[in-house]
């Protein structure tokens, strides 16, 4: 089909991706290495380059399946296939001995109300803590999805971004009082609100480490 985003035209992937050609390509050969390739049930109609990008394209553009899937010229629910079936790997890394950690909270709007809750930013949000380092800025982990009212202090721990920060010295801004971590004036549907803000963290090492 003509008029649509593939990853068989260069120009595509920076726009769509926010990673060069020699990044994207390294994270194709990462989902192929992880077994994303495996076919199972219906062929696919993309290639795996243009399934990633698609991919990729949803979790840095905002756009609905219903937006994305005529993009690449595909119907929606194949859109959805592609997207459910892929699951990223959590970006932890082991810590140097000089690292020192940040943790943050940010709210995301999301319609699924069990994981949501009416926050600060008066709108239905949960609550996602991301742990970053702070010299590379490289994403180390991400908590699970807690309803936006949860306060950043019962988050860190309950939300399991506490365990990922055993490994270095963890900071963070005044919200986060008495949970034991060094005090600074900083401010860096369901489950799946958590995996694409892994997959975005993936997305954003990969940018950074080129």
């Amino acid at each position: 089909m003509g008029g649509v985003i593939s990853a068989d035209d260069p120009k595509w992937i920076e726009p769509f991706s926010g990673l060069s050609e020699v990044q994207f390509a390294r994270l194709v050969a990462l989902v192929r290495r992880r077994g994303g390739d495996v076919q199972r049930g219906r062929p696919w109609r993309l290639s795996l380059e243009s399934r990633v990008l698609l991919v990729a394209t949803y979790w840095r553009t905002n756009l609905t399946l219903r937006q994305v899937a005529p993009l690449f010229g595909v119907s929606k629910s194949a859109a959805d296939r592609i997207l459910t079936t892929w699951r990223p790997c959590r970006p932890s890394r082991r810590p140097r001995k000089d690292t020192v950690y940040i943790v943050d909270g940010t709210l995301v709007p999301t319609r699924d109300r069990s994981v949501a809750a009416s926050s600060k930013n008066y709108r239905y949000s949960t609550n996602l803590q991301v742990v970053i380092d702070a010299n590379g800025r490289l994403v180390v982990a991400i908590g699970l999805p807690l309803p936006g009212s949860r306060n950043d202090c019962r988050a860190f721990t309950e939300s399991g971004v506490d365990r990922a920060c055993r490994g270095a010295p963890p900071i963070a801004d005044g919200g986060y009082q008495g949970t034991g971590l060094i005090l600074r004036d900083c401010r860096l549907k369901g489950n799946g609100a958590h995996q694409a803000m892994l997959g975005i963290a993936e997305l954003h090492n990969l940018a950074l480490t080129g």
